[in-house]
């Protein structure tokens, strides 16, 4: 999970993927690029740790 959240961090600007219980802390507005780097680094870090 850790990878998780530091692929939030550092291509989705999100500080915690814990729930906030607040609206403008649980809910992003996010750029399709930042979504689709996210997603890539993802998919790396899991064909990475298939190895």
């Amino acid at each position: 999970m850790k990878i998780l959240e530091q692929i939030a961090k550092e291509h989705l600007f999100v500080e915690t993927l814990e729930t906030q219980n607040s609206d403008s802390l649980d809910f992003h507005d996010l750029s399709v690029e930042s979504i689709k780097a996210a997603l890539e680094a993802a998919y790396k870090a899991g064909k990475a740790g298939a190895k």
